[in-house]
């Protein structure tokens, strides 16, 4: 696949809120199966909106943020958006999403060696990402891995009070 990637613009916005809106619907019903209803429903009592704001927001960020679309044929199938930290030289993905239709044909890796490279440029000397544990990331972890990432095994624990 010849993917192109570019950086984002305003008319891209909807069409990546819907790709969020596509791509990560199994990675939510997965946490609210490992955490229940009670603990997730606090989290999250509407992740649809919350992502459609997250994906907005990030669009809309700052000079520190940059947002890139991967698109073939002309029509947008991915994004990546990442944050620069200037003083710690540490670049970090915010959102890596591909649209279900596409996945598993190399885009995700695609955006993350692009942005490496443009981290790099920028003088990072680091690049983060965060991402799930659980069945439902494993594509995530595989678009990571693929570019280079090391993961660093971590635990977060959740209670209901």
């Amino acid at each position: 696949m010849n993917v192109h990637i570019r950086p984002v613009c305003e008319n891209d916005i909807d069409a990546l809120v819907q790709i969020a809106l596509l791509a990560w619907p199994e990675v939510f019903r997965s946490f609210r199966h490992i955490l229940g209803d009670a603990i997730y429903t606090i989290i999250w009592p509407d992740w649809q909106a919350g992502q459609k704001q997250g994906v907005e927001t990030v669009c809309h960020g700052g000079e520190n943020t940059a947002v890139w679309v991967a698109e073939l044929d002309e029509r947008v199938v991915g994004f990546l958006a990442y944050e620069l930290d200037h003083n710690n030289r540490t670049g970090e993905v915010q959102l890596l999403a591909v649209h279900p239709d596409y996945q598993n044909n190399g885009i995700g890796t695609a955006l993350n060696d692009f942005a490496l490279n443009k981290m790099k440029e920028a003088g990072m000397v680091l690049a983060k990402a965060e991402t799930g544990g659980d069945p439902a990331h494993a594509p995530a972890r595989k678009s990571y891995e693929n570019a280079g990432y090391r993961a660093l095994p971590l635990v977060r624990y959740f209670k209901d009070l």
